[in-house]
Formats: C-alpha cells, structure tokens, sequence
C-alpha cells in the first residue's frame, strides 16, 4: 500500500512501516520502524545513561552499511529483548544481511526507563517486537501512549507523580524536488518540553499546578530527585527519502539532536540517554546537510507532539 500525501508521518517515507505493542496494564510497550528491503542507516547517541544494541555496526567504517528495523521499546535494559522478536519476524521471512549460511537481520535498537510508570515487572520481551511486527503497516503512525510511549513522562525532576504524561510524536516535512523528512520520537524527558518561543508545555509541576521550571529546579539546587537519579530517555527514527550514504547518515542522525535540544529543556543530562536513528531509503538526490537541518525542525515538532497527542498538557 502506498502512503497517502496527506501522511505525514515517518510512514511518508516509501518502504518504511511502522507497529506498535502496547502493555496498558503494565504502561510499557514497543515501536518497531521496519525496512525489509535495507536502509542505509546511522545513528547519534546523547546523554548519560543510553541502553542500545546493535549501534556500533552503524558507525563510519563498519562493514553493515544497512538496516532492515529499528526498534523502539520501553522497559529500560529489560526491554532491549524486544528485538530479538523482530530478528525471528525478519528471518522467518528471508530477510536480512546476506551470508553464506542465511540472511542475518540487521536490527539495532534503543530503550527508555518506564518502569516508575506501571509495573516495574511488564517490560516488552520478544513476543512483543514479533507482535509489533505483525502490527506494522505504512498507514499514518498513531501518536501519544501507545507502543514505545506507553510509559513515557517529561519533567521528571520532583517525582513521578509532578511529571507530565508523554508518548510517540510524529512530524513529517517536505522539501523541494518531491524530499521528505520525518520523524518519530518517543518522548520519556528529565527535561521540561517548550514550544518555539521557549514557553513550557508539559514538565514538572509543583503541588499548585504551576509549572515547576526545571531549568531553575537545577539552578537553585532544588531539582534533586526525591526518589533517587530519574529514569528517563528520549529516543527516536528520523527517515527520508533522500539518497544518503552511511557517513551522510551518521551525520543527519547529529543534526537532528538539535532539534532535542531546541524542544527540551534542559536535554542531555547524565541521566537521559538519547538516542537518535537515521534511515535512509534512497529515492532522490538531495543535499546531507540540508536533510540535516530540517531533520532538527522535525525532532523538534515531533517532541512537542509527543505531549500534545496525549494529554491537554496545559498547567
């Protein structure tokens, strides 16, 4: 099936499908971006805590230059199972990286920390990436908690219980000479998000309601976490259309932390572990930094509508 124009999302993106398994009862799930035909892919790590596989093999100078998923889960280092359901998906059905023996899947992967959210003990295991697979389709990607979002909070800084609830953003933008750009982003913030004034829509909130500020919880000394280091991570797909090579890739993937930065405040800290993956699927020549570029302003507008799809955010 072909996307419509009017998708857009990250499923604008010929070859891409996208499926979510979401674990209501346990507020934990996975989003899995398939490729099966092979995307050149790269990938950008921020933050101090990541939980990723399969990362090193995107990076200059490796042999694998593409991938056939990406996948997206909750359940921190628990969740990284996940993929191994999708590799079974992918192999069942001859896909993957060419060898002698039989094709390997090639299947990289990110976590978040949702486990303060549900039950610590419902993190997505295999049988969730293979029924995310089974979900998949290149229909418009459903946005807010489901999936990877499931568990998802920002401002996390006063607890649990003073964050905002977040989720799955979606944004997509077109350039001249038929260029997509889009962006799916799993929203799980120490930092507050704000719009492009740099107001806050969703964070940390004080007893009253009002928005605590997190920038100034941190500056004032305030900002210690009641329970202890916060579990949090933002991680994400940015996929064009563009022709990309694997250093291009890499490259567009450290653009598009930009966009992270310009929509949470403050992003990066030693406890998030932000990870950003680029999929390119090859149509039409186009410039690597100008993909760059308006790959931050989707990551961007997708965290933003990480927030606004799934709740009323407002204080």
């Amino acid at each position: 099936m072909v996307p419509t124009k009017e998708n857009m999302t990250l499923t604008r993106i010929p070859g891409i499908r996208v499926g979510h398994t979401t674990d209501a009862l346990g507020v934990t799930g996975v989003t899995v971006v398939l490729c099966e035909a092979g995307a050149v892919a790269g990938v950008d790590q921020r933050g101090g805590a990541p939980g990723t596989r399969e990362t090193d093999l995107l990076r200059p100078m490796h042999l694998v230059r593409q991938v056939h998923a990406v996948v997206l889960a909750g359940g921190s280092a628990f969740g990284l199972a996940a993929a191994d359901g999708v590799v079974r998906y992918l192999s069942e059905r001859g896909i993957g990286f060419a060898t002698a023996q039989r094709h390997v899947p090639i299947v990289p992967a990110a976590v978040l920390f949702d486990l303060d959210r549900g039950d610590p003990g419902a993190f997505p295991g295999p049988d969730a990436g293979y029924a995310a697979c089974g979900s998949a389709s290149s229909e418009p990607v459903q946005g807010g908690g489901v999936g990877a979002g499931a568990g998802c909070s920002v401002g996390k800084l006063l607890g649990p219980a003073q964050a905002t609830p977040a989720g799955i953003g979606n944004a997509c933008t077109e350039l001249g000479r038929g260029v997509f750009v889009a962006a799916l982003m799993a929203v799980n913030a120490v930092g507050d998000i704000v719009d492009e004034g740099g107001a806050i829509i969703a964070g940390a909130r004080r007893p009253d309601g009002r928005w605590a500020n997190s920038l100034s919880l941190l500056g004032s000394h305030a900002g210690t976490p009641p329970d202890g280091p916060p579990g949090a991570t933002v991680i994400g797909v940015v996929a064009t259309n563009a022709r990309l090579d694997k250093e291009q890739a890499n490259h567009v993937a450290l653009m598009a932390q930009d966009g992270v930065a310009r929509a949470v405040r403050p992003a990066h800290t030693i406890w998030d572990g932000d990870t950003l993956f680029t999929l390119s699927s090859g149509q039409v020549e186009a410039d690597a930094s100008t993909v760059g570029a308006y790959a931050a302003e989707v990551v961007a507008a997708a965290c933003r509508e990480s927030v606004r799809s799934s709740r009323d955010a407002s204080p």
